[in-house]
């Protein structure tokens, strides 16, 4: 046999069990690292809603059927998917500020306490002194509370009605808002070009 030959399979053998050993050692992180995205996956799938539960909020909200508000859920979630937060409040028109609507309610999202929201806008369509109206809008891609504390334009030609429930889109700054609304509310739908949100009530006009 060739010498060198003969060395270099000497060689090979010695470092076989060390190349080994460093790939056993490789493979256990890498799959550590595919479970904890997998986990996350899971995790953010998690604190999604699902049509089940959104219908369920919305029905005992409204006070409507359940055949109803899944009809309006369906079409929503057909266009958007799940949503990641929704709000539930009330609305109507300023008592002395012509032009403008008020609303608060409470933003619900899974694993962490209601927050208090306040939002205005034009207020077309509403009569002054009107009765409330209620509001529940699916909230998409937040990620952060803080993300919902911005002016949300309409989104155009969004609006439609399904089921006695109108619904329009807004969106900003990658945040996604479907208000679903009923009653005196439909006309604020709408007419809704756009809707700022804060976490303190402010009286003062866009």
């Amino acid at each position: 046999m060739n010498r060198k030959k003969f060395i270099a399979g000497l060689v090979a053998l010695g470092t076989a069990p060390a190349a080994a050993g460093s790939l056993l050692s490789i493979l256990p992180a890498h799959a550590a690292d595919e479970q904890r995205g997998a986990d996350s996956k899971d995790t953010a799938s998690d604190l999604k809603y699902t049509a089940n539960e959104i219908t369920e909020a919305g029905s005992n909200f409204f006070g409507i059927t359940t055949e109803a508000m899944a009809k309006a859920v369906q079409h929503v979630f057909g266009d958007l998917g799940e949503p990641d937060a929704y709000i539930k409040g009330d609305e109507g028109s300023g008592a002395f500020v012509v032009g403008l609507r008020y609303g608060s309610g409470w933003l619900i999202r899974k694993t962490r306490e209601p927050k208090q929201v306040y939002w205005k806008g034009p207020s077309i369509g509403f009569d002054i002194g009107a009765d409330a109206s209620k509001c529940f809008t699916l909230v998409y891609n937040l990620r952060e509370d803080r993300r919902l504390l911005q002016r949300f334009p309409g989104v155009e030609g969004s609006f439609y009605l399904v089921a006695g429930l109108g619904v329009n889109y807004q969106r900003s700054g990658g945040v996604t808002l479907a208000p679903i609304r009923n009653g005196v509310g439909l006309r604020a739908g709408v007419n809704a070009h756009y809707q700022v949100y804060s976490d303190k009530r402010d009286w003062f006009p866009l």
